[in-house]
């Protein structure tokens, strides 16, 4: 399937347009360079569903992203998958300098993006991949009780008890709890 996420701006009438289909994340610059640094790694394509309409002076789009991201957990660093789920409305405005007070009654509606466009195309790639960013976890855990590495050895604690006394690592954490900073 071709590329989906962009739209001539005349194709736009006054009934509601729908655009959907799989995206590869080669297509997304920012996303594939997370994947090439070894950030995390897309185990799906995206699946993009949008929904387009004209209100009077400006665009809405309505629209959900979902894919699926291998990550290593933040305690243990065993990879583990990740749904990524994300659902937004943007209004695409004409760049022709709006008065701040339009803009202002606009952007009273709760997670509304405002986004203004130039020339008769939009392109919603870089709203679709900010949508992605937001919704990837920042400390990814493996399970919720997740026991992480002994500071100690490294064993896994998920797998085996390693023996070391983790004693005095608490000890170091304990005398931070009495730290007062003054104001």
């Amino acid at each position: 399937m071709g590329h989906c996420v962009n739209i001539r701006v005349h194709d736009i009438k006054d009934k509601a347009i729908t655009l959907a289909g799989e995206e590869q994340i080669v297509d997304y610059p920012t996303l594939l360079a997370m994947e090439t640094s070894g950030e995390c790694r897309f185990v799906r394509p995206l699946d993009i569903h949008l929904s387009i309409a004209r209100e009077y002076d400006h665009i809405r789009v309505s629209g959900n992203v979902a894919t699926a991201v291998g990550m290593g957990c933040s305690r243990c660093l065993v990879e583990t998958v990740h749904d990524v789920v994300s659902a937004f409305t943007i209004v695409y405005s004409k760049d022709a300098g709006l008065k701040q007070d339009e803009e202002e009654v606009e952007l009273a509606e709760e997670d509304l993006i405002s986004v203004t466009y130039e020339g008769d195309e939009i392109d919603f790639t870089s709203e679709i991949t900010e949508q992605v960013l937001l919704a990837i976890p920042l400390k990814p855990l493996c399970r919720e009780d997740c026991r992480g590495l002994c500071g100690n050895c490294g064993t896994d604690l998920n797998v085996a008890e390693c023996g070391c006394d983790r004693q005095d690592v608490n000890l170091k954490f304990n005398a931070l709890k009495n730290f007062k900073t003054e104001k």
